[in-house]
């Protein structure tokens, strides 16, 4: 009996050693659903590739460039932005071996328009209209707040003397656009700023604006004679006109607000005429007056007035 007991519990170690043994053996090695646990990790990269072919190459300079000098592979550069800019250049072999007009910052994005002709100015006027500079100090430049893209009415003020019988001031030519105060610019005719300034560089032409002695106006080619005119017989005053006229944006739509007021500029000018050598002032004729020993005349030929007695 005793045996048999002995034998029995024999049997249920060796079975329990087993079993033992088993989930031991298999607690020692990993589970294989543990691997599939890290695949979530690597999901985003889908998503960052898909942004990347829904970005624009665009041809930027990898370095600052000199005029006159074809351009190289090795001055380019492939920059891939969200939104690329009108007119940009999308391939190097576009850039390559053409010839930049004017000196460029490195980081410009490149469009045939940067391989034009024509220096700052011309690239802020249109064929119709000429850039012209004019003296300015506080008072004539409206207490130096004037600043490019403003429009301004041109005054005269002429002084009574021996070849101007009645001072008078007048508006000369109505609705000038300022192209540029100081060293300050405005946008060229592609919307772009005239010249690449660092944030450093535009607080200093702030700085410098108020103290300008020069400002560049764009004239229509027909009132051109009549302002350099001006300029050499009297006092100028520029008028700043209001922003709620919207000249500007008439400009850039592609109006012609300075061409428009040339007719009725020419009919308000009073005792110009004369002074362009065009005959008698307005509303002004020659005097005639009375003397014993006859009629004396007032005689004006061009800017030169004279009495003559018969």
């Amino acid at each position: 009996m005793n045996s048999r007991v002995t034998m029995g519990l024999a049997a249920i170690l060796l079975i329990a050693a087993l079993v033992v043994g088993f989930l031991g053996l298999k607690l020692s090695h990993p589970s294989a659903p543990v691997a599939p646990a890290e695949a979530p990790i690597a999901a985003p990269q889908p998503v960052a590739s898909v942004e990347d072919q829904a970005r624009q190459p665009v041809v930027v300079l990898a370095h600052d460039v000199p005029p006159f000098v074809p351009l190289t592979a090795a001055d380019l550069v492939i920059e891939r932005l969200r939104i690329a800019p009108p007119g940009s250049l999308a391939s190097l072999q576009e850039a390559v071996d053409r010839i930049p007009w004017r000196p460029l910052k490195a980081g410009t994005w490149l469009s045939d328009e940067s391989f034009q002709a024509g220096g700052t100015l011309s690239r802020m006027i249109r064929s119709d209209e000429r850039a012209l500079a004019v003296a300015v100090d506080e008072v004539i430049g409206a207490g130096g707040q004037l600043t490019p893209g403003d429009y301004v009415d041109v005054l005269l003020f002429l002084r009574q003397d021996a070849s101007n019988l009645q001072q008078s001031a007048q508006v000369v030519i109505p609705a000038m656009r300022l192209l540029s105060v100081g060293d300050q610019l405005g946008l060229t005719n592609d919307g772009k700023p005239a010249s690449a300034a660092s944030a450093t560089d535009r607080a200093g032409q702030e700085l410098r604006r108020a103290s300008a002695r020069t400002v560049v106006l764009a004239v229509p080619e027909q009132l051109l004679s009549r302002l350099m005119l001006a300029t050499q017989v009297g006092t100028l005053r520029l008028a700043v006109r209001s922003a709620d006229e919207h000249l500007l944006p008439r400009y850039w739509a592609g109006e012609k607000v300075g061409a428009g007021n040339l007719k009725a500029a020419s009919a308000e000018l009073f005792q110009f005429n004369q002074l362009a050598l065009a005959g008698s002032p307005k509303g002004q004729p020659p005097v005639v007056e009375s003397s014993g020993r006859g009629q004396s005349a007032v005689v004006i030929r061009g800017n030169q007035v004279s009495q003559s007695t018969p």
